[in-house]
Order: structure tokens, then C-alpha cells, then sequence
């Protein structure tokens, strides 16, 4: 960067979002504990020569933002940090390592999440993308695709290859194959949805509005059933009729699920022989840990063994991250296959909902009451 951009940079005054104590729950960190600053261009001087700073544009905001603020995710970043995992936006500093064929002044990018931000490993814990500036080392960022907007590029890899991993890489869905998604309507769910569609399965998606269901067939699912329970009633409802009529009586070949809870159970019964449940989230009971980071698991969800044993069931916990902390070879084939369905024009996320950065405790409470449909973005002030 040049001295009289820099100093142009440095003129205007940003914002950020900080969390400086972990809640006893995402809503009390919501309301007590996040708080926005004003930010200033960070000081180059003390960043690595393969460091860049990007102006932020935009940043998805997901479920893993809340449970981290009350530290019930599993991975709990150093106090302080600005949450955003994902994150796009403009470079605007370039460390003296970072070559122009690496990336220059203007480039449009997004950073990779596992690299750089809350969820990552190692220096860059801080950077969040809920602030008009993140710093981010040169091998986490990528540009964003052709086409792509900065809304839809930072709702990119977080949400597919978390449904990539569960349907491909663990459930081994194949052409053909009938799948049953639930909790269709988020992040992840919709992006199994798309990444479902992609590969030939058949797709049943289940969440509680008409509403929302209506969009995630619009976005490719073959049949949608509301699992919602009647007014008065605990659970869901019994969809089990619904969805063996849309099977032929068969049964589907493998359950996507991210909720947890009644759900689960009524799930089991919608299966035919030799299925697999994919464990991907307990969204419907999120307190299964403790608050405040403490660790341990004192409302633990439980399957019912005598349904696993007579259906043959195959259960398999589908972590994503933790997977690929323990092995990070498995990223390579996933990452291969999103970016190339990106290329090909198969494969775009679908945004709901926005945000000025001002409203982002309006935007973690959409979030938490279940009002996003596929992705929802937080916008900085644009300085």
C-alpha cells in the first residue's frame, strides 16, 4: 500500500464487535456482553510480512457465533476476540512478503475460516468479520468467485463443507439415493439441500413454517413436510406417514440431522433397513454444555438403542471441524469439488436476511429464533 493510501485508510474510524466474558448462555451474551468499539486501521508495524489487512464488506453470521459467546462451542477463542467467523471483504495492506501474484491493494477476497478468525488455530483468533477491518495471513485468503458477491462468498465454505463432509465424506449419499433433511431452512441444511440436488439424490426437507419450506423447495428439494406440532403440543408431529408415502412405503436411504431432540427419534422411524443417520447438530437443544465455558455435557441428547439395533441403523457423528483437525488431507477432495461446482455456476448461497453492523444484536437474535432462511450477513459502515 502506498504512504497516501494508508493514511487515507487510516482518517476514517471503523467499527467492531468484542466479547470480553463468556455468557451463561448466547442470549445473555447477546444482550450483556457484546458491545461495538470504534476501530482504526490495525497498526501495520506490529503485523507479520505475510499478513494482510482487509476492509471488511460483509460476514455471514452463523449458530457458531452464538454458541461461542457462551462458550458452548467447542472451540473457545481467547478473550477478547470479534466474533465473525466468516468474513469477506477488500484488501487494503499487504505485508512486504505477500507477492502481487498473491494478492495486491483492491482484490475482492474472502478468508478461509479455518485459517484465519474465531474458529481457527494459532495468532489470528481475534480478527472476526463483525468489524470494518480483519487481518488475516496471506495462505487464508481466497478470491472470491466470478459472480460472486460479498454476501454470498462469505456464506460459502463454512455451510457447504460442513454439508459436504456429512453427505458425502461420512454418509456416502449416492445418485438415486432418498435423503431426509432437517432444519432444511439453515445454513447448513439448505446447503445439504443444494449440495444433495448436485449429486442426483432425492430430497425431503422438514422444517416448521410453510413459509420457509416454500423457499427451500424453490431451491431445489423434491418434497417438503412440516414437522411443526400442533398448537399445544410439545415435539413435533408424527411425519412418519408422510414420509413413507413418499417413499412407496420404503423408507429413506439416509437422515440429515442438524436439530436434535424429538426430531431424532421420530427420524428413526422413517428409515428403511440399513440406513444412516448423520449426526450434524443438536440446534433444538443447545444446552447440552454447560455456560460460560465450562466444559462437560450434563443434558446430553440420547438415541434409542432398540430403534438403532431393529432398523440397522448406522449413526455416525459427522464434526466437521474436529474431523479436519485430526486429519486436514480430507479438505482437499471437498474443497475441490465446492469450488468447482462454484465454477460450473451449480452451486450459489442464498441470503435472507441483512444487517448494518449496528444491528448485529438484532441480526444473533434473527439467527437464534429461527427467522434466517439459508444465510444471513452483517455489513460494516463502508469507510
Amino acid at each position: 500500500m502506498t504512504t497516501s493510501t494508508a493514511n487515507n485508510v487510516q482518517s476514517n474510524i471503523g467499527q467492531r464487535v468484542r466479547i470480553a466474558e463468556f455468557a451463561e448462555d448466547p442470549l445473555e451474551g447477546v444482550e450483556n456482553n457484546l458491545y461495538l468499539e470504534e476501530q482504526t486501521l490495525p497498526d501495520t508495524s506490529k503485523l507479520a510480512p505475510c499478513d494482510v489487512i482487509i476492509k471488511v464488506k460483509s460476514s455471514a453470521v452463523g449458530w457458531v457465533d452464538l454458541l461461542m459467546s457462551s462458550g458452548q462451542y467447542q472451540h473457545m477463542p481467547p478473550l477478547p476476540y470479534t466474533p465473525g467467523l466468516e468474513y469477506s471483504g477488500e484488501i487494503v495492506w499487504t505485508g512486504e512478503d505477500v507477492t502481487e501474484s498473491q494478492a495486491r491493494v483492491g482484490d475482492r477476497v474472502f478468508v478461509d475460516g479455518f485459517v484465519a478468525g474465531p474458529r481457527s488455530a494459532g495468532d489470528y483468533q481475534q480478527y472476526g468479520g463483525f468489524a470494518s477491518y480483519a487481518v488475516a495471513p496471506i495462505n487464508a485468503i481466497r478470491s472470491i468467485p466470478e459472480g460472486f458477491s460479498y454476501d454470498q462468498a462469505c456464506n460459502l465454505l463454512g455451510s457447504y463443507e460442513t454439508a459436504y463432509h456429512c453427505l458425502i465424506a461420512c454418509g456416502q449419499l449416492k445418485a438415486g439415493e432418498t435423503v431426509l433433511i432437517h432444519g432444511a431452512s439453515g445454513a447448513t441444511g439448505l446447503a445439504a439441500v443444494h449440495i444433495a440436488k448436485i449429486i442426483g439424490a432425492t430430497v425431503i426437507a422438514t422444517g416448521r413454517t410453510d413459509a420457509k419450506l416454500k423457499i427451500v423447495q424453490e431451491q431445489g428439494a423434491d418434497h417438503i413436510v412440516n414437522c411443526k406440532a400442533a398448537d399445544g403440543e410439545k415435539g413435533v408431529r408424527r411425519f412418519r406417514d408422510d414420509v413413507k408415502a413418499l417413499t412407496g412405503g420404503r423408507g429413506v436411504d439416509m437422515v440429515y440431522d442438524g436439530v436434535g431432540g424429538d426430531i431424532s427419534l421420530e427420524s428413526m422411524r422413517c428409515v428403511t433397513f440399513g440406513a444412516r443417520f448423520l449426526v450434524v447438530g443438536w440446534a433444538s437443544t443447545p444446552f447440552v454444555a454447560k455456560g460460560k465455558g465450562q466444559r462437560g455435557a450434563p443434558n446430553a441428547n440420547m438415541l434409542p438403542t432398540n430403534l438403532i439395533m431393529m432398523k440397522g441403523l448406522k449413526v455416525m457423528g459427522c464434526p466437521t471441524v474436529i474431523s479436519t483437525q485430526h486429519d486436514a488431507s480430507i479438505r482437499t477432495e471437498r474443497l475441490d469439488k465446492i469450488m468447482g461446482w462454484v465454477k460450473s455456476g451449480q452451486l450459489k448461497p442464498y441470503i435472507s436476511h441483512t444487517f448494518t453492523l449496528d444491528k448485529i444484536k438484532d441480526a444473533l437474535k434473527a439467527k437464534w429464533t429461527g427467522q434466517i432462511i439459508g444465510g444471513c450477513v452483517v455489513h460494516p459502515p463502508q469507510i
